[in-house]
């Protein structure tokens, strides 16, 4: 069955489009130095945006490494204050508090917010006032890899919006930001806080860590619990999983499987619509319908508010998984001389 595209090609933009010198006047704070936070405040000041400082809370484990990189920390509250863009770059959850106790009492008319993801504006946890510009600028990537190919002169492509605009500069002002972040050299796609978030959520519950995490385990133990040895297991269903979607990442699917053997490409044919047939797809459906009803932000906020209870419990439980044993010892004797 052949398959088309419900929607248009979203715009895309690339370092041409964009006029750095818009993000280059002005003062940013960059809140949180995490992952994210930290590749944004290098790779602005590297594209010439000289006025940013850092935002933490007192006794932040990353003040250390802001200070060492060179830039001047403040409180969350302080450093919001003096600026005309302030970049949230906190976890999803903290945004509620964060914006409540110390962007929206000292964030200036005018000023613009940027999230890296949309979830906290999407949800609701954040209802930005009427007066802010209110930007996504999502890099599609983890922060320290967006660095290294800023730094090797390349990019990730980015996921960029406009939810809110009171000055009629929102829109420049973005695509200077994520021009800035070095996003202009591989493509800036603009879409909505809603898509970006929704889609994301999707993606990493049935495909990027939830469906490939839990189909690479169940397919481990399927073999070990049959008598194949855990080592033979562990290669045939975690370690080639790399291999393999490097290749598709490369040349697509299609690409991928005309390099690979005709064993592999015939038995994929016949097994993948097996394994991902009507239940998956019904999964994905209630998957969907939780994720645009906002049902797993909530739980997810419930859970934070509780000290996250539920998360600490299931990130115990993956560690004492057999897959997790395997590969440890494996990595050892990888090393062993």
């Amino acid at each position: 069955m052949s398959q088309t595209l419900s929607s248009p090609p979203l715009p895309v933009f690339k370092d041409k489009d964009c006029d750095l010198s818009i993000i280059r006047g002005k003062r940013v704070a960059v809140i949180g130095y995490g992952s994210q936070g930290r590749t944004h405040a290098l790779n602005l000041r590297d594209s010439g945006v000289a006025g940013i400082v850092v935002g933490l809370k007192a006794g932040s484990t990353t003040r250390a490494r802001a200070e060492t990189d060179g830039f001047s920390v403040q409180t969350a509250g302080e450093a919001t204050s003096g600026a005309d863009v302030v970049a949230v770059m906190v976890s999803d959850e903290a945004h509620r508090d964060l914006y409540r106790d110390e962007i929206e009492p000292n964030i200036r008319p005018g000023a613009a917010l940027i999230f890296a993801h949309g979830l906290s504006v999407r949800f609701g946890l954040v209802t930005p006032r009427s007066d802010l510009d209110v930007v996504l600028a999502s890099p599609k990537g983890i922060g320290p890899r967006i660095r290294d190919l800023y730094e090797a002169g390349e990019g990730v492509f980015c996921l960029f919006g406009v939810h809110q605009d009171a000055t009629g500069g929102a829109h420049a002002l973005g695509l200077s930001y994520a021009a800035a972040l070095g996003c202009g050299r591989k493509g800036i796609l603009e879409t909505t806080f809603a898509a970006e978030c929704e889609s994301d959520l999707f993606g990493e519950q049935v495909v990027l860590c939830g469906g490939v995490a839990e189909l690479i385990d169940a397919a481990f133990m399927k073999l070990v619990d049959a008598g194949y040895p855990p080592e033979v297991a562990w290669f045939e269903c975690f370690y080639e999983v790399k291999l393999v979607t490097d290749l598709m990442y490369e040349r697509g699917v299609a690409g991928a499987f005309a390099k690979i053997s005709n064993t592999a490409e015939y038995g994929a044919y016949l097994t993948g619509p097996r394994v991902i047939g009507d239940a998956a797809r019904g999964a994905m459906d209630a998957v969907l319908t939780e994720v645009r009803d906002g049902s797993f932000v909530r739980r997810l906020m419930a859970d934070y508010d509780a000290g996250s209870p539920d998360l600490l419990a299931r990130r115990r439980a993956l560690s004492d998984r057999t897959i997790e044993a395997v590969g440890a010892r494996l990595s050892r004797v990888a090393t062993e001389r």
